[in-house]
């Protein structure tokens, strides 16, 4: 049980119905997106086909079902990973701050550019085991809200980890979409999906 005064514990809050109907919606409107992408790439092929002088139909109409089937087959397998997924507990066991590389690419190879940009990682290990990381570039707000020490939960199927202790935080992370909101507001600003605090 959480003590709301002291901003300590797991919230009982993820028991909410607007974490599962969030859920729900997720799945549907990833099938619904890659349904879309899929019809758009085999009706461009088609019209591609019957345009162009470089492929006929039905070779053409064959890449686009291709692609289309493509686009369905990764969200199935997203929603499928997301339906098996479990709730885990963890421990932050390190953080990196790096600095790198990476070529950014013009239309003329000549004048391609170096960019520095900053990597940050931030590695759990589940009480199973097994290693997991947070990773963003050019953002340090995920490397500074989590520490070394602190315990985390990730709840099947949603976005983020939930903190064990919040007592001390300004910000927190919406668990269903990982919107940044202020430790202060009950719902997330985007999903409306209460926060776990």
């Amino acid at each position: 049980m959480v003590d709301k005064k002291e901003g300590i514990g797991y919230s009982e809050k993820i028991n909410d119905k607007a974490f599962s109907k969030y859920l729900d919606s997720s799945r549907k409107w990833s099938l619904y997106f890659s349904f879309g992408l899929a019809l758009i790439a085999i009706i461009g092929f088609f019209v591609y086909g019957q345009t162009s002088s470089d492929m006929d139909n039905p070779q053409a109409l064959f890449i686009g079902l291709a692609i289309g089937g493509m686009f369905i087959t990764i969200a199935s397998i997203q929603n499928m990973r997301r339906n098996r997924s479990k709730t885990w507990d963890g421990v932050v066991v390190d953080k990196k701050h790096e600095k790198k590389k990476r070529r950014i690419n013009s239309s003329d190879n000549e004048n391609s550019q170096v960019e520095i940009y900053d990597h940050y990682t931030i590695n759990i290990r589940s009480d199973e085991g097994k290693k997991h990381k947070i990773t963003s570039d050019n953002d340090d707000t995920l490397y500074n809200y989590y520490h070394v020490g602190d315990k985390v939960r990730k709840h099947a199927g949603l976005n983020t980890y939930e903190k064990y202790d919040k007592s001390k935080d300004t910000i927190i992370f919406c668990n269903a979409c990982g919107t940044l909101n202020s430790i202060e507001g009950d719902y997330c600003s985007r999903c409306k999906c209460p926060l776990l605090k």
